[in-house]
């Protein structure tokens, strides 16, 4: 799908269907059938951890609600999807998408109608997945998922930039140093991945500099303490679901969407498929279990899913896995030496993870002139309206009801190129 994706070398490692079973079972023992293969999901999955916490802070802070809520919700869906989801070695987490549209009802209501939202939206997924719902990724056709991943890449790219921005020259030199190890580094050493490095690397160059940049902990406290079971202090009224429920829905949509999707993008570069029925329902036991604890709900992590996937070369669930004790641990015993991790080197990580996302071949004007003008069309109808209401799912629907406008109206036929 995406030619730096498709000739990388870590793509490169990706076994046929065939090799690389889905199930719980076979998912985790596949991950263990050799040392290297076990070394690339453990090394994932701590890379993925990493590049959880800032983002995670940042969508806490979108949402109005303590970074420990995200955080911490992060940590529960992260092991729950581990086993009960469809798409093995996908990260799911306190997510943007889900957070841009609860904002309001926390705005209103506080964070308790935020966490039975949460909890309803989990229900309502399961539903939508025992219903069908999955089968509508049929509807997505290729130039819709160009547009969502060029669209993706984009909004990646522009979320870093405010760490760039009115900062001292430092922050660029860090930068740079961490966007070279992101391309050197899989070229002499493929054992570690490449994000691990940068964040080692970019951190010990700070601290032996004294150089005085943004870190982790500026971003907001990170919590000391187990999370907790938190029933919701919701009245049980009809005036109170009347409340919750667009909320949930809107949850549980946004959430589906940019799950599924991202199931698909991962099926495209593994070359391996995943039962996005089975994701479905896992996304909605994630949910509910991120709920129990007093969760803010959420979704896939796409960039993150790319830092495992594509960059370091993760399979398995076990990454997945991996990922959600690893932020346990790093927020419980390594408070402090998180909290020291420069925000550039996470930058550096996500922007190269951004480039990389782009279809740079459904761009190119070659490209564009030779292909079919509707195949343009639609891409372009699903990433302007993507990157005005930084909405993935908008882009996606607008983009597949154009997509079978033309199909209908024109006669278009779909065709790869």
């Amino acid at each position: 799908m995406n030619s730096s994706v498709a000739n990388s070398s870590v793509t490169n490692t990706t076994a046929t269907a065939s090799v690389v079973p889905t199930s719980v079972f076979g998912s985790f023992r596949y991950a263990f059938s050799t040392l290297s293969r076990l070394r690339m999901e453990v090394f994932g999955g701590i890379a993925v951890s990493l590049a959880l916490i800032p983002e995670t802070i940042a969508f806490s802070v979108l949402a109005g609600v303590d970074p420990a809520v995200g955080l911490y919700t992060s940590v529960i869906m992260a092991l729950a999807i581990a086993f009960t989801g469809g798409r093995p070695a996908m990260i799911t987490a306190a997510a943007g998408a889900v957070a841009l549209v609860s904002a309001p009802l926390v705005k209103a209501h506080g964070v308790e109608y935020l966490i039975a939202a949460a909890l309803l939206a989990g229900v309502i997924q399961i539903v939508l997945s025992a219903l069908g719902v999955a089968k509508l990724m049929r509807f997505i056709t290729m130039p819709v998922m160009r547009g969502f991943v060029n669209a993706l890449g984009i909004l990646i790219f522009t979320a870093q930039l405010e760490h760039v921005v009115d900062k001292p020259w430092m922050v660029f030199v860090l930068l740079a140093i961490g966007i070279a190890l992101m391309f050197v580094v899989p070229r002499f050493l493929r054992a570690i991945p490449a994000p691990l490095i940068v964040v080692i690397v970019v951190t010990i160059t700070a601290l032996a500099t004294g150089w005085r940049v943004p870190t982790v902990g500026e971003m907001g406290e990170l919590p000391h303490s187990l999370p907790h079971i938190n029933v919701p202090s919701v009245p049980l009224s009809w005036q109170s679901f009347g409340i919750i429920a667009p909320y949930a829905v809107a949850m549980a949509i946004v959430g589906l969407v940019e799950s599924l999707l991202t199931a698909q993008l991962v099926d495209e570069i593994t070359e391996t498929p995943s039962s996005k029925t089975h994701e479905a329902c896992g996304l909605g036991l994630a949910n509910i279990a991120g709920g129990i604890f007093g969760g803010m709900g959420g979704c896939a992590m796409i960039g993150q899913t790319m830092i495992g996937v594509q960059d370091s070369g993760a399979r398995t669930r076990l990454s997945t896995l991996v990922a959600g004790l690893t932020l346990l641990v790093l927020l419980l015993l390594f408070n402090d030496a998180v909290g020291a991790i420069p925000m550039i080197a996470l930058v550096a990580v996500m922007m190269v993870v951004a480039v990389r996302t782009v279809n740079w071949r459904s761009v190119n004007p070659l490209h564009i002139k030779r292909a079919p003008w509707p195949e343009t069309v639609v891409m372009l109808v699903t990433v302007i309206p993507t990157l005005a209401t930084h909405n993935l799912a908008v882009g996606v629907v607008l983009g597949s009801v154009v997509a079978a406008m033309l199909n209908r109206g024109r006669g278009y036929a779909q065709q790869e190129q």
